[in-house]
C-alpha cells in the first residue's frame, strides 16, 4: 500500500474502497462533516472506469434546467423523469432505488457545486436516448463536467489520476464539432499542455481537491481482499497483505464492477462479454467481500452495455474494446450482420444497439447477428476519418478494405448479393433522408450525433457510393456490469433477508443500478452513482438530507435519512 495523501493510521471513521465518482463523493461528503475518511484504491492510478468515461450526468429536474425554463426553456419534473425512468428500465428497477436517484439527483448536484467545488456545463439539447417513451425529453437532463486545470487542482497528485488518452475536449464539443477530421488538434494540444483535462478525467480531479481540501487520506495499491466484522457489524478492511484498518462509522464498497473476472461474468451476465474499456483491476472484489457477509445480490445479468471495435488498444497492459459513436451514427456508414443485412437503427443508443448483438447462441444459430461490421465507402472516409485513422494513410490492421462491394463482402464472408442489396436500398432512401426499415434519423437523439453539414436531407443518412469500401467489425462489449451488491435508498448494504448490515455501505458499478436494465440518457451511469455516494456520506454523518419543493416530486420517498449511520 502506497499512501499518496496524509501519513499511515490503522483506524478511521470512514474507509471507502474505490475512487471513482461514487466513492469519492461519498468520501468527499463524509469528510465535509467532520469524518475522519481513507480512500483504498487497489490500482496504482486513481479514477477508475469514471475518470476514463464521458463525465456526464443525468439528473432529472436539476436546477439548471429549471432557471433555463424560467426565461422560457426546458419543463421537466421529477414526475415525469420517474415516468420515462420506469418505462426505459422495464418496469425491472426498485422504487426504493428509483426514488432516491430521481428525488436526490438534483440536491448531490447542488451539493456538488456548493460545497465540494465541482463545475458543471448544462447540456440544453442533449436528447435522452429514449425518445419514443413517455416522459422523455429532448434536452435539459445531462450536464458534464467543465474543462479543468488538474495541475493547479492536485499539484503532484495529478500524475497518479487515470487518463482515457484522449485530448481534453468536452462531450459539447464533441457534439458541435462532428466527426475528428473537424476538431481543432493546435487548439486541444495547448489546452493540454496547460493542464487542462476534460470528462470523467475532470470530474475526478475535482472531486479529488474536494477531498485533499477536507483531509481525505489516500492510498493506491491497496486491494482490500475482505470485512472485518464483529457482532454483525463491519468494523473495517483486512488488505491482501493482511494488514487491517479500522472504521469507526462505516466501510463504504466502491470498487467497480466485475467485468475483468472473465468465469464470473460468464456465469452471471444475460450476453457474453467480449470486450470491455474499463479499468482490468475491475475483477468484483467489492461483491465477493459483502458476499462473504450474507449481503443481497441483485442486477447481476446486466451491464452498461456498447458495440465495439477491438484496434489494438490496451488500458494497464490488457486488450480493451473502442466503443463506435460517430463511426456509425454518421451519414454514409451502416451495421451488417452476418448475413449482409442491416438489423437496426445504427444510430440508436449505445446499449440499446448492443443488445442486437447478444447472444449465447452458437455460430450455427441463422438469427445470430454476430459477427457484425460497420461498413462505409471511401467519400465517408475522406469526411471524417474513422476513429484516429485518415484517407491517405495505410489501411489499419482493423480495417478490412475491398474495391468493390462484392470484394468486401468475401473478404468479410457474408453473401454478396445480400451486401449490394442492401446497400442499393439504403442509398435509394438515403438520399431522400428516409428509412423506412429501422427509421434511423428520425428522432432528436439520432438528428443529435448526425451531421448538421451534412449534404444530403437527413443528418443521420447518407449514401455508400465510392470505393473502396471498408468495413471494421463490431462485437458486443460494456463500459462496465453495473449490477451486483442490493443496498437501500440510503446505499445501505442489504443482507438476504433485506435487513441492512451495520456499518456497510456500497455505491457505484459494485451495486445494483438503480435504473435496472435502462439506460435513460447520457450520464444515466455517473448521475445515479453519485447520488447513492452523497447518500452514503451524508447517512454516515448523520446529516439530514432535503430536496427542493420547487420541483414535482417523483414518488414518496418518506425514509428519513438522518442518523441512519449506526
Amino acid at each position: 500500500m502506497k499512501y499518496l495523501i496524509g501519513a499511515p493510521r490503522s483506524s478511521y471513521d470512514v474507509v471507502v474502497l474505490g475512487s471513482g465518482a461514487g466513492a469519492l463523493t461519498a468520501a468527499a461528503t463524509a469528510a465535509r462533516s467532520g469524518k475522519s475518511v481513507l480512500v483504498l484504491e487497489k490500482a496504482s492510478l486513481l479514477g477508475g472506469t469514471s475518470a476514463i468515461s464521458g463525465g456526464m450526468l443525468w439528473i432529472a429536474a436539476n436546477h439548471h434546467a429549471r432557471e433555463a425554463m424560467a426565461d422560457g426553456g426546458f419543463a421537466d419534473t421529477r414526475e415525469a423523469a420517474a415516468e420515462y425512468v420506469r418505462a426505459v428500465s422495464r418496469g425491472r428497477g426498485r422504487e426504493e432505488l428509483l426514488d432516491a436517484a430521481v428525488s436526490y439527483g438534483d440536491t448531490m448536484l447542488r451539493y456538488a457545486e456548493d460545497e465540494l467545488g465541482v463545475k458543471f456545463l448544462f447540456l440544453d439539447n442533449f436528447p435522452d436516448y429514449r425518445q419514443d417513451l413517455p416522459g422523455a425529453v429532448d434536452g435539459g437532463r445531462t450536464i458534464e463536467p467543465q474543462l479543468a486545470n488538474i495541475n493547479e487542482l492536485l499539484g503532484d497528485l495529478a500524475e497518479h489520476v487515470r487518463s482515457d488518452g484522449r485530448a481534453p475536449f468536452t462531450m459539447q464539443e464533441y457534439e458541435d464539432w462532428g466527426a475528428f477530421t473537424r476538431f481543432p488538434w493546435d487548439e486541444l494540444d495547448a489546452r493540454a499542455k496547460a493542464g487542462l483535462v476534460a470528462k470523467g478525467r475532470a470530474l475526478i480531479a475535482m472531486l479529488l481537491a474536494a477531498a485533499v481540501r477536507d483531509g481525505v487520506h489516500i492510498a493506491v495499491e491497496a486491494r482490500g481482499e475482505r470485512l472485518a466484522h464483529d457482532g454483525g457489524r463491519v468494523t473495517g478492511v483486512v488488505l491482501a497483505t493482511g494488514e487491517e484498518i479500522a472504521a469507526a462509522d462505516a466501510v463504504v464498497i466502491g470498487t467497480g464492477g466485475f467485468e475483468w473476472d472473465h468465469a464470473l461474468a460468464d456465469s452471471m451476465l444475460a450476453s457474453r462479454l467480449y470486450t470491455m474499456c474499463s479499468p482490468p483491476t475491475n475483477e468484483g472484489d467489492g461483491l465477493r467481500m459483502a458476499q462473504r457477509l450474507g449481503a443481497q445480490t441483485r442486477g447481476t445479468r446486466e451491464a452498461w452495455w456498447a458495440p465495439m471495435s477491438i484496434t489494438g488498444d490496451t488500458r494497464d497492459g490488457k486488450p480493451i474494446g473502442t466503443l463506435l459513436r460517430f463511426e456509425r451514427q454518421g451519414p454514409g456508414s451502416i451495421m451488417l450482420n452476418r448475413h449482409g443485412k442491416r438489423f437496426a437503427n445504427e444510430s440508436q443508443n449505445y446499449n440499446d444497439l448492443a443488445r442486437c448483438l447478444q447472444s449465447w447462441d452458437s455460430p450455427a444459430n441463422t438469427t445470430l447477428n454476430t459477427p457484425a461490421h460497420v461498413v462505409f465507402d471511401h467519400a465517408y472516409l475522406e469526411r471524417y476519418g474513422i476513429l484516429a485513422h485518415r484517407a491517405g494513410e495505410p489501411t489499419p490492421s482493423y480495417l478490412i478494405e475491398g474495391a468493390t462491394l462484392p470484394e468486401l463482402a468475401a473478404k468479410i464472408g457474408v453473401p454478396a448479393e445480400n451486401l449490394v442489396a442492401t446497400v442499393e436500398r439504403f442509398n435509394a432512401f438515403a438520399v431522400k433522408g428516409e428509412d423506412p426499415d429501422f427509421h434511423r434519423g428520425e428522432t432528436a437523439y439520432d438528428k443529435y450525433w448526425g451531421d448538421a453539414e451534412n449534404a444530403w436531407p437527413n443528418p443521420s443518412l447518407g449514401p455508400l457510393e465510392r470505393g473502396p469500401f471498408y468495413a471494421m467489425e463490431v462485437v458486443n462489449g460494456a463500459f462496465g456490469t453495473n449490477g451486483g451488491i442490493a443496498t437501500d435508498g440510503r446505499a445501505r448494504v442489504l443482507d438476504v433477508d433485506g435487513a441492512p448490515i451495520a456499518g456497510l455501505f456500497a455505491v457505484g458499478n459494485a451495486t445494483e443500478s438503480a435504473y435496472a436494465a435502462g439506460y435513460p440518457g447520457a450520464g444515466a451511469t455517473l448521475g445515479p452513482l453519485m447520488t447513492m455516494g452523497y447518500l452514503a456520506g451524508r447517512t454516515i454523518a448523520g446529516e439530514p438530507v432535503e430536496y427542493d419543493a420547487g420541483a414535482a416530486a417523483a414518488g414518496a420517498v418518506t425514509a428519513e435519512l438522518a442518523g441512519a449511520a449506526r
